[in-house]
């Protein structure tokens, strides 16, 4: 399940699996052994996984495609205040909990383009904001940690500790 990063989302979504500590599973069990004990048949849960993961693909964007169209983005750095306030991309704005009610209050077909440091947990505010009618919504795909090799080099590249272990 870690080669797709939106598989506990879907499997939430879909199946009620791993929302509460009595449909909670290991990243340690395989997917077959959580169908097995869940009663599943793995084949279907397999096929939902791909079709989700073929999903959450559609929406990210590549860093080349989103210089290209910046212009007609909202860009909403999703980060923590720290590491927005240490290196972002311009003009994004912090994502505060007033900006999101404005941008939930705002015009639903607003296209925004949000971003996180390595585009591991961006997919899963874009549900959010799609969730919240905004489905112009999408995601960086590699964060700002991408948009600093492949676009502007000047933004200092950093690495968290909690990420140390991946």
């Amino acid at each position: 399940m870690q080669a797709l990063p939106g598989a506990k989302r879907a499997l939430f979504a879909r199946y009620h699996l791993g929302g509460c500590q009595s449909c909670a599973f290991s990243d340690k069990e395989t997917l077959a052994e959580l169908c097995a004990r869940s009663e599943l048949d793995a084949g279907e849960v397999l096929a939902h996984l791909l079709d989700s993961h073929r999903h959450d693909l559609s929406m990210l964007i590549e860093p080349v495609e989103a210089l290209a169209n910046l212009q007609g983005y909202r860009l909403i750095d999703v980060r923590t205040r720290e590491e927005h306030e240490a290196v972002r991309i311009e003009p994004s704005e912090f994502l505060t909990q007033e900006l999101q009610q404005a941008v939930f209050a705002g015009d639903p077909a607003a296209k925004i383009l949000l971003y996180d440091h390595s585009g591991r947990h961006v997919l899963d505010q874009v549900a959010w904001f799609r969730g919240h009618g905004l489905h112009e919504t999408y995601g960086l795909r590699g964060g700002i940690d991408a948009w600093s090799r492949k676009i502007d080099p000047k933004i200092p590249r950093y690495r968290l500790e909690m990420d140390e272990g991946e």
